[in-house]
This record gives C-alpha cells, sequence and structure tokens, in this order.
C-alpha cells in the first residue's frame, strides 16, 4: 500500500507534466503572418530547420514550394481569393500588366528626347528650353508622385488607384499632344508622369502580394527591368518617326500605348490587395460583374479602408521608412547609381545630335538606331540577374543554416560596380574623343550595371521591409527621379567646359565611393540595424 507522501510525490508529478504540456501547446502555437511580418530581413527557408525552430507540430502545418524544397512566404491563406493561391497563369497575366503599366511615365517621358529639336521648331526657342520645362521637371514630379500615390494604394487598394490615376495620365497625354503653345505643353506633360508614375510605386506591391518570397527576386528583375528599359524605347522607335513626320505623331502612338495599359488594367487585372491580418474577412455583398466595377473604381476598396491603416500612420509611413539606416545608406548609394543613368539619357541626345566638337553630328535615324544600345543592356542584365540572384539565395541560404538574410541581396552591387566603372569611364572617353565604338561598348557595359544593381537593392529594402512595399518603391523611386532631375542640368555644361571623360569621372567615383561606404557597412551591421531600428 502507497504512503501519503506518495500519493502527494505523484500528483505533484502529474501536475508539472500538466504544466509543461501547456507550454508545449503555447510555444507551439505561432503567427505565421506576425513572424513573416515581424521577422524583417530573416526568415527560415528550409523545412527541416524550421522544424527546429517551430518545433514539429508548426512545422508540419506550414505550406511548402511545390518541390518541397522552400517554406513559403508569407504563408497562403486557406482561401480561393488569397493572390498567393492564384494560378501561375493569373499570376503572370498581372505580372505582364504591371510592368507594361511600369514602362509608362519613363516611356512617356522619352517621347519628349526623340522629338526635342521638333519641340523647339513649333515652339521657336531652345533644345535646353524644351529639355528644361520637359524631361527635367516632368522627372522631378515622378518622384513626387510616388510618394502621393503609395498613400492612396495602402487605404483603397492597388486596383482602383491604378485605374484612376491612368486614365487621368492618359488624359493629360493627349492634351500634349494637342497643346498649342509650349506653357500648355509643359503643364500637360508634368502632370502626366506625376499621374503616370503610380505603377513604378505599385509593381512592388503587386509582386510581393501573389508571388511568395523566394521567387520575388525573379520577378522583381521583370518588372525593374521594365521600367529601366523604358527611357530608351521612345526614343528608339520615336527617333525614326519624327525625322519623317511632327513630334505630335509621337505622342499621338503614346497615347495610344497609355490606353491600351488602360484597357488591360480595366479588363484583367484583379486588386491583389489582401487584409492577411484580419481574422474574418468582411461578407463581400455584391458579387460578379457589379462587384468587378465597384472594385476598379473604388467603391470596395472604400469600404474596406476602416479595416486598413488610419491617415496618420498613412501620411507619415514614408518618413518612418527613410531614416531607418538600414534602408538610408543603401538608397543614397541607388539615387546615385540610378540618378547619373538618367543623366545620361537626357544628356546622350545632345551630345549625338550636336555637331563637332562637342558632339558627334547624328543624324535623327543614328540618334535613334543607338538608343537600341541601352535597350539590349538592360535585356542582358535581366538575363543576367535572373540567375546570378537565386544563385546568391541558394548559396546564402545553404551556408546559413537554412536561414535567408536580407543583406545577401546586396553581394550582386560587387559584380555591378566593376561594369559600372569600365560603362562609364569608356562613355566618357568616347564622348570626348568622339569614337562612336568606345560610346556604344560604354553605354551598354554601363546599363548591364545598372539593371543589376537597381534589382538587388530594391529585393534588399523589400526584404527588410515586408509590410512598407509601397514606401520603399515610393522612396527608391523619388531617389533616383531627384537625383537624375538634378544631372540633365549641369552635365551638358560641365563636359563641354571640362570634357566629357571627366564628368563621368567623377560621377563614377562618387558613386564607388557611396558604394564602399553604403554596401559594406549594411552587411556588416544590418542585422543589428534591423533588430535595433525595426518597425
Amino acid at each position: 500500500m502507497r504512503s501519503h507522501q506518495d500519493v502527494i510525490s505523484q500528483q505533484l508529478q502529474s501536475e508539472i507534466k500538466a504544466d509543461d504540456s501547456i507550454k508545449v501547446d503555447v510555444i507551439d502555437e505561432v503567427d505565421f503572418v506576425a513572424y513573416y511580418e515581424q521577422n524583417t530581413g530573416r526568415l527560415v527557408v528550409d523545412p527541416e530547420q524550421a522544424k527546429v525552430e517551430f518545433g514539429e507540430v508548426m512545422a508540419s502545418r506550414l505550406k511548402l514550394s511545390p518541390d518541397g524544397l522552400k517554406v513559403l512566404w508569407p504563408q497562403p491563406a486557406d482561401d480561393p481569393n488569397d493572390p498567393q493561391n492564384w494560378t501561375d497563369f493569373r499570376k503572370t497575366v498581372h505580372l505582364i500588366i504591371i510592368t507594361m503599366s511600369g514602362v509608362v511615365p519613363d516611356f512617356d517621358g522619352g517621347i519628349g528626347i526623340a522629338s526635342i529639336f521638333g519641340l523647339a521648331q513649333t515652339y521657336d526657342t531652345t533644345s535646353g528650353v524644351i529639355n528644361d520645362l520637359t524631361s527635367n521637371w516632368g522627372i522631378f514630379l515622378l518622384g513626387w508622385g510616388g510618394i502621393f500615390w503609395v498613400m492612396l494604394v495602402r487605404r483603397y487598394g492597388r486596383l482602383p488607384v491604378l485605374f484612376w490615376s491612368q486614365l487621368f495620365a492618359l488624359a493629360f497625354l493627349v492634351g500634349a499632344t494637342l497643346a498649342p503653345n509650349l506653357a500648355t505643353f509643359a503643364g500637360m506633360r508634368c502632370l502626366s508622369g506625376f499621374f503616370g508614375t503610380c505603377p513604378q510605386v505599385t509593381g512592388l506591391y503587386v509582386v510581393t502580394d501573389i508571388f511568395p518570397f523566394h521567387l520575388q527576386a525573379r520577378k522583381l528583375n521583370i518588372w525593374t527591368s521594365g521600367f529601366v528599359i523604358s527611357p530608351f524605347l521612345s526614343p528608339f522607335v520615336f527617333g525614326f518617326l519624327v525625322a519623317r513626320a511632327s513630334w505630335r505623331w509621337a505622342y499621338a502612338i503614346g497615347s495610344i500605348y497609355n490606353a491600351i495599359v488602360l484597357l488591360l488594367i480595366a479588363f484583367f487585372m484583379e486588386e491583389t490587395m489582401y487584409d492577411r491580418h484580419l481574422a474574418s474577412k468582411p461578407l463581400q455583398i455584391s458579387t460578379g460583374l457589379r462587384y468587378r466595377f465597384e472594385t476598379l473604381i473604388g467603391v470596395t476598396g472604400y469600404k474596406m479602408a476602416k479595416y486598413r491603416p488610419r491617415w496618420p500612420e498613412v501620411l507619415m509611413a514614408s518618413l518612418d521608412v527613410a531614416w531607418r539606416p538600414q534602408f538610408f545608406f543603401v538608397v543614397l548609394f541607388e539615387a546615385l547609381v540610378f540618378g547619373f543613368s538618367i543623366g545620361v539619357n537626357t544628356t546622350n541626345v545632345v551630345f549625338m545630335g550636336s555637331p563637332p566638337p562637342v558632339g558627334f553630328g547624328f543624324s535623327q535615324y543614328a540618334v535613334a538606331g543607338a538608343y537600341a544600345t541601352p535597350i539590349v543592356a538592360v535585356l542582358l542584365g535581366e538575363f543576367i540577374g535572373r540567375y546570378v540572384n537565386e544563385f546568391i539565395m541558394d548559396l546564402h541560404i545553404r551556408k546559413n543554416g537554412g536561414f535567408f538574410e536580407a543583406e545577401s541581396r546586396l553581394w550582386t552591387c560587387y559584380l555591378a560596380m566593376p561594369l559600372y566603372i569600365c560603362g562609364f569611364l569608356m562613355l566618357g572617353a568616347g564622348i570626348q574623343n568622339l569614337n562612336k565604338a568606345a560610346l556604344i561598348i560604354g553605354w551598354g557595359i554601363a546599363f548591364v550595371a545598372i539593371t543589376l544593381n537597381t534589382v538587388a537593392v530594391y529585393a534588399y529594402c523589400n526584404d527588410c521591409f515586408p509590410r512598407r512595399a509601397g514606401e520603399v518603391s515610393a522612396l527608391l523611386n523619388f531617389a533616383r527621379s531627384v537625383g537624375g532631375f538634378a544631372v540633365a542640368y549641369f552635365q551638358v555644361p560641365w563636359a563641354t567646359k571640362s570634357g566629357a571623360l571627366t564628368v563621368f569621372g567623377v560621377e563614377t567615383a562618387l558613386v564607388i565611393g557611396m558604394f564602399f561606404i553604403a554596401v559594406p557597412m549594411t552587411q556588416l551591421k544590418g542585422s543589428y540595424f534591423r533588430a535595433r531600428f525595426a518597425l
């Protein structure tokens, strides 16, 4: 017969086991939505490591990639309306539309480059005045437009803001096409840029809405290549046109392209914003065509706004991201890299079209043909970047015990910068010595580097702030646009006075200096910055 002491001992052991089981249950319950948003820049990707991180029970609930090798982040909800659960075809359609939309603002701006001499003749002024009033200020407003649109996107959704902004962008571009005087043309052109820039900040949202983490860099590669290549498409295509016809035809065809994009948005694009944080989704009252129409024009977004961040948070969100050191230094570096490239685009047409000794004295046909160079370079950069980024990500995950850390994205910058040095110096030497081969080769190498670097920076910043994809995109858009806006004012006079090699050499030195300040420091201290200055 057991003693009273043995009975008490057995009861105590039972209570301890019960407490332990409660603790295990508490530990096992992991909010994967919160994990993805709060573990900024550091995610467990290997399914085996997930068992160590979350325990066997919770790890068994994780959804994996089709090959079973990677954990999906964010975790798709058990809801067919979650864009993460869409078919590959449906996702691809949205990627194509948002990439075509992202082409719009810089493509429209590039029409002015092809038409610069025709505009100057029509409005009885100089090409410099046209550049300052239209191209430069249009670029400047692209940056501010992105900051404005991202606020509306967070409150009312991706689709309605994208639709209305592109509708007004089209209207203003038609106004520029028909403008009777320079003041009207400049106003219409600048407003078209302000409204048209919305896809360049919405695109990052859409990519992260519909694709899991491990595919985002590959898809960002496609989307960013669209807006990187867009400033060169219009000078290439319309340069041949304006040599024979009025510049108004170029703007009319640009308006037709905008209209095609608007129709694609209206008929084929869906709302990708999924309020993952809501435990229970509001009932969908309207259905079918009515629901589609209400979502497109913003009625659904207006109804859902009460469940989303309030205006004070939305208004301050971009500033809340901009000052954080894991973001600030890398974006300042990208502002120089991309800003100088915009300056090259707006000033190369002057160098190529001006007679010697300032420029090459190219015909309009030759100038148009030369713009094939950066187009091919961006496509080559997209092809290289697709495989380089995935190789670096997979290698880092293997070497880091199944975990991914955002700073690994920046290794691509080490490949881009030597190419940037070679390209810019060769471009400067080609212009200064009027060497056509050096001009073409240098221009091409430079834009391979810029494409690689831009994708790496976008992917890194997005990984650091998964809840702030729109603000990240808007701030990067602002940085590169403001940087490019400034360069066009001083590059041609400076190159004429001191030589293009001096100009491009100084710009290269600034970029490389900022690279050595920003990238190694961010890689070394990034995990500390993310933990110390997390949102």
